[in-house]
């Protein structure tokens, strides 16, 4: 297999030999070149053809969301990856530049003693996400045949009507999300938790701007809140999300910060299980893009308590790490892309019969 071609955009030197040197570490990665700044870049893409791009947001002459702009305008679609600060102002610039087409983002390291502390930092972020994207060893590239996903396990008892949503998704999630979300009515029958991988500050600013797409309520999670029908509680950076009920039967919001699951914290796996747990397995569980396995277990936990489950397909997922994941585990009920995911969420909320084994399941088409 040939390395992966990489094209690293930054306009200070100190930051392109890191990654550079980071990068050029990896057998399976090449950089093949690097720009100062985003028209540099724009004008080196049919020379160098790289398989994916490293992207700066602040940069001179061109920023980072101009020439993602810029090269979706190509008709490229070679993956890029967004290098962010942890700030108000970074997190808003990622989450524009994901809007304009980029596939994911890095945080650069933040106060770090020394280059060997920036270059650890940048090895454990951006070659697990190079290699997703590329399908490498996550997923098959793009255009590789999928295998065969698993009919849904047989139930041992009859199917619940769903009385919560949950929903968990990481790369790619957050263009997914604001499609998804803004298909569904403000009436929704049932609250909504929302466990995005995603680091502090930005859920913050990624919940501002779902709830201005949405008709739905959309508020990053505080602890205690009361969970009510409209209303989506996203799961804040670095903190588990998880469903608490009382005494009454009541049910809130509760945040901790236990330790990471699935390499995470958010966690999707500690939010479908507690969901679970509260409403006795009367959950409609949705796994969206995203790489990893986080919210395999959930799923599992959703479907044996007689909740249903719902995950996007291959073909118009960024990374099918994780609904792959769900899919070959056979939890999944429904396998469907990404714009048929709001209509079946809205068909199990209103109380259509829960798929089961002696169902078609639905793969990228209708059953």
């Amino acid at each position: 297999m040939n390395p992966i071609r990489v094209m690293v955009v930054d306009d200070s030197v100190v930051v392109r030999k890191i990654v550079t040197d980071v990068l050029s570490e990896d057998p399976g990665i090449e950089v093949v070149g690097t720009a100062v700044n985003g028209k540099v870049a724009v004008g080196k893409l049919e020379q160098l053809k790289p398989d994916l791009i490293t992207m700066d947001i602040e940069m001179p002459e061109m920023n980072g969301i101009e020439a993602v702009r810029a090269i979706r305008g190509t008709r490229s679609r070679v993956p890029i990856i967004m290098f962010s600060t942890l700030t108000e102002r970074g997190a808003t610039a990622t989450l524009d530049a994901l809007s304009a087409g980029a596939n994911d983002y890095v945080t650069k390291p933040a106060n770090v003693g020394s280059v060997a502390q920036s270059m650890e930092s940048v090895r454990q972020q951006l070659i697990p996400k190079i290699k997703a994207l590329l399908g490498r060893p996550v997923t098959p590239p793009r255009g590789a045949a999928a295998p065969p996903p698993r009919p849904a396990a047989p139930r041992t008892g009859p199917g619940k009507k769903p009385a919560v949503l949950v929903i968990g998704s990481s790369t790619g999630g957050p263009e997914a999300l604001a499609r998804v979300l803004p298909a569904l009515p403000a009436n929704l029958p049932v609250p909504v938790l929302l466990a995005q991988h995603m680091p502090p500050v930005f859920t913050r600013q990624f919940a501002q701007r779902l709830d201005r797409l949405c008709a739905l309520r959309v508020v990053e999670a505080v602890d205690g809140t009361p969970l009510v029908p409209g209303t989506v509680h996203l799961a804040p950076g670095d903190h588990h999300l998880v469903v608490r009920a009382n005494a009454r039967a009541a049910f809130t919001t509760s945040l901790n910060q236990s330790p990471p699951e699935n390499f995470c914290r958010p966690a999707v796996d500690p939010l479908f299980r507690s969901a679970v747990a509260a409403y006795d397995g009367a959950v409609l569980g949705v796994v969206l893009t995203g790489m990893g396995a986080d919210g395999r277990n959930g799923c599992g936990e959703i479907r044996n308590a007689g909740g249903t489950v719902v995950v996007q397909d291959q073909a118009t997922s960024v990374v099918w790490g994780m609904p792959g994941a769900v899919t070959q585990a056979g939890y999944a009920d429904e396998v469907l892309p990404l714009d048929r995911i709001a209509e079946a969420i809205q068909r199990h909320l209103a109380g259509a019969a829960v798929l089961n084994s002696a169902t078609t399941m639905a793969v990228g088409g209708r059953r």
